[in-house]
């Protein structure tokens, strides 16, 4: 391995490598970019199969009789153009492939393998090409992808089909807040069937990288894992550059050798370089100075030649708890976060547009908060690319399923390992949540084998990112966890001043039952010191205009200024603690028949801005 000095290092400057921190947010793997790729989102071919029979009737080569939907919103929505919101659980799609995506997708000889991308499809798909398998994925939150080179090698026009299945009724299946239910109730909304997220074609070489992933190394250096897809020649050599344009800087330049498969290399910083030890928090990434240091992964043959390369970016930051603390870079931080259950009224899971990606970053930040609660949802990468760029703290969280047994156990570990692959590297997500007030794990409190599994996933989940905390079950009958979390949603001030107030307050929570006569801590489990932080509390309903026969919340506000004082007051309990260490507020926006938001469904202030903020500061 070299280092390369200032004076003698080199970069890949092709413009075909794009500096992935200036993007606009639209491609749809923000870490990994290219310059080429087709968006293959928009008009398709729809048909609901509620009697299964679409294998028999040879609907893989062609949908008869089939409707319009608009990809990627799911069907119940009214985005999608189907809006029909019932029990429809295989659902197929057909589009066609033409020679005007494959061109974009930067289809050529230097990269002629074409593959097949798919954001998200819940539950289970089946993808075919012209009649022929391709191949097929379940989990519905995260990504996968097809080798379809030999599939569209001839002629211009090809038919893609895709068949998603998706059970209301197994409750196996990692659902989050997806409703079992026909109707919506209590805190769960309309289901997300099928195609949910960016469905992209992309060109590469033969030899090409198929993934990275930045994880810290403390603030001097980041470990960088690069996976290989095809067969890599001997003398290839991997080259990594590093650049912080907001100090005109090139930090470091890397060159090694490249291993079959996968190679990783740790890359050092070296901030201090002609400057005093003062020099690192000029480089940090925090919500209030979220920066980025843009990434060049490239591969180079033996003659030095360009083989692949991608554009990418990382956060230098380091996350961690001591002393009672959630520590950021170091030091004590205030985690300010909200519930954000990422539900659109007319798109449900499915943001309704790249745009609003970023404005429900912008809208948090403007509400006084520094980080969110991702609830029961992998998030849209583009999503997370703008809490990176912005600066936003997130708790990575895991769908539930709810149901304990051999298949829940082994459909939720593999998705939530392809959720923490997918995200770790991104600077914004300073936690991850495998569990949520004991979903799936209901008799954790007297099972041992429930009690086991919440800790294996909870030591999977350090073993494959041991950079983050990790909260073993959100919100009650925790073991194991980095964090304690507490979720209460008393609706005076005084008394959750009184709850948590000071360290007394603190042993008698964790010694006893917790607010929702759950222990907070199971038998057996030693409290450690960890920091405590009350992770959802507030959700107070108020219907700004009008009183819908449906609305709730936890408790309710007569009008505007009740419920501005509500608000302040909770917080003023909150800020009076003395081992508090963050809190979640409960919630972001108003969610289905759930009218507790600090914003409507459409995302609209229920008072003005500054107001909320307020409140949420103390700030009068």
């Amino acid at each position: 391995m070299r280092v390369a000095s200032d004076s003698s290092a080199s970069t890949v400057t092709s413009p075909e490598v794009p500096v992935a921190s200036r993007q606009d947010g639209t491609y749809p793997r923000p870490q990994m970019m290219r310059s080429a790729w087709a968006d293959l989102d928009g008009t398709w071919s729809f048909r609901h199969d509620d009697a299964d029979s679409g294998l028999g009737a040879q609907w893989h080569t062609g949908l008869p009789e089939a409707r319009e939907i608009t990809v990627p919103f799911p069907p119940e929505s009214v985005a999608s153009g189907i809006a029909e919101p019932g029990f429809h659980p295989v659902v197929w799609y057909a589009r066609t492939i033409t020679g005007d995506d494959l061109a974009a997708a930067g289809r050529s000889e230097p990269a002629p393998v074409v593959l097949l991308h798919f954001g998200a499809v819940d539950y289970r798909a089946r993808v075919w090409i012209d009649g022929r398998f391709v191949g097929e994925h379940e989990g519905g939150h995260t990504p996968f992808t097809f080798d379809v080179t030999a599939l569209v090698a001839d002629g211009d026009s090809h038919v893609l089909v895709v068949r998603a299945e998706d059970d209301p009724h197994d409750l196996t299946q990692p659902r989050g807040k997806q409703d079992w239910r026909e109707d919506a109730h209590a805190i769960w909304y309309r289901r997300t069937t099928g195609i949910w997220q960016t469905v992209w074609l992309e060109a590469v070489p033969a030899t090409s990288i198929e993934h990275v992933q930045w994880l810290p190394a403390g603030l001097t250096g980041v470990d960088l894992t690069v996976r290989l897809r095809g067969r890599v020649a001997a003398g290839t050599r991997l080259r990594v550059a590093l650049r912080f344009d907001e100090r005109d800087e090139d930090l470091a330049t890397i060159d090694v050798d490249v291993a079959e498969g996968a190679t990783s290399v740790q890359v050092p910083v070296p901030v201090r370089r002609q400057r005093n030890g003062q020099a690192e928090d000029e480089l940090t990434w925090s919500p209030e100075h979220p920066r980025l240091v843009d990434a060049t992964v490239s591969m180079h043959d033996a003659g030095g030649c360009v083989v692949d390369a991608v554009g990418s970016y990382l956060g230098i930051r380091t996350v961690g708890v001591g002393r009672g603390a959630f520590l950021l870079n170091g030091r004590p931080y205030d985690v300010r976060s909200v519930l954000n259950q990422g539900y659109w009224p007319d798109s449900h899971l499915a943001a309704p547009s790249r745009a609003a990606l970023r404005r429900e970053v912008e809208l948090i930040k403007d509400l006084g908060f520094t980080g969110c609660r991702i609830h029961q949802k992998i998030e849209d990468p583009r999503f997370l690319y703008w809490a990176d760029r912005l600066g936003l703290l997130v708790w990575g969280e895991t769908p539930g399923a709810y149901e304990f047994s051999a298949t829940a156990v082994q459909r939720l570990t593999r998705e939530w390992m392809d959720a923490v692959d997918r995200d770790a590297s991104h600077p914004s997500i300073v936690t991850w949540v495998p569990f949520n007030e004991s979903w799936g794990i209901q008799r954790i409190s007297e099972d041992r084998a429930q009690q086991a599994y919440s800790r294996a996933l909870t030591d999977l989940t350090r073993a494959l990112d041991p950079t983050r905390p990790v909260v073993s079950n959100d919100g009650w009958e925790q073991q194991n966890s980095d964090i304690i979390t507490v979720h209460d949603y008393e609706g005076d001030g005084a008394v959750l001043a009184r709850t948590y107030a000071d360290e007394s307050a603190r042993e008698r929570l964790l010694a006893g039952m917790g607010p929702a006569g759950r222990r907070i801590l199971l038998d057996g489990s030693e409290d450690l010191g960890q920091p405590v932080m009350l992770t959802e509390f507030g959700g107070i309903d108020y219907q700004p205009t009008g009183r819908r026969e449906n609305g709730w919340g936890y408790t309710a506000a007569a009008d505007v200024e009740d419920w501005i004082a509500r608000i302040t007051a909770l917080y003023d309990g909150i800020r009076a603690s003395t081992f508090l260490a963050g809190s979640c507020y409960t919630q972001l926006t108003d969610t289905m028949q759930e009218t507790n938001g600090l914003l409507t469904a459409d995302r609209e202030p229920k008072a003005p801005i500054q107001q909320i903020r307020g409140a949420v500061l103390g700030q009068s």
